[in-house]
């Protein structure tokens, strides 16, 4: 009975190792490249959400309190205000919402009472808010947030007459 005795070569040992290190490699590169892409579309996607909920914000208020005569735009401390004038039980009240230092604030407070804008509720940060009157009851809102991104809604006081 004779043995049959195989010869084995390097290229036997070194192929599969080398075909491993190729493999893992490539994983590493295709798992690195996922987790940029990843991380680069959350960040978009919380950008156009901070701007979107900031401008929702605003649009909700004016459907909220839309009444003939209530929206109108005021210059307080240097700084434009949307005021949303409303009637709770017989006391005049108006709500302020504007930026100060990097944020958005609400401020509701009764007519004639003295305030000052750093008294607002934060709402949420962004860098400006622009306010800019294009008709008797069309207003053009355009923020910029923290990240420069602008962005920009169109909002209708429909109650007018």
């Amino acid at each position: 009975m004779r043995f049959q005795t195989q010869n084995r070569h390097v290229i036997d040992f070194l192929f599969p190792v080398a075909l491993f290190f190729v493999f893992a490699s490539s994983s590493l590169v295709v798992l690195i490249l996922a987790a940029d892409i990843y991380a680069s579309t959350t960040n978009q996607f919380q950008v156009n959400d901070k701007s979107r909920t900031a401008l929702s914000y605003i649009s909700e208020k004016i459907r909220q309190n839309d009444t003939d005569g209530a929206l109108s735009v005021e210059t307080i401390e240097g700084t434009d205000c949307l005021a949303l004038s409303m009637d709770y039980s017989g006391t005049l009240c108006t709500t302020y919402i504007y930026v100060y230092e990097g944020m958005l604030k609400e401020l509701f407070i009764q007519d004639g009472v003295s305030f000052s804008l750093q008294s607002g509720k934060d709402i949420m940060e962004i860098t400006s808010l622009t306010i800019e009157p294009l008709d008797a009851q069309l207003y053009q809102f355009t923020m910029v947030d923290e990240a420069g991104t602008k962005s920009s809604i169109i909002a209708a006081e429909r109650s007018a007459p």
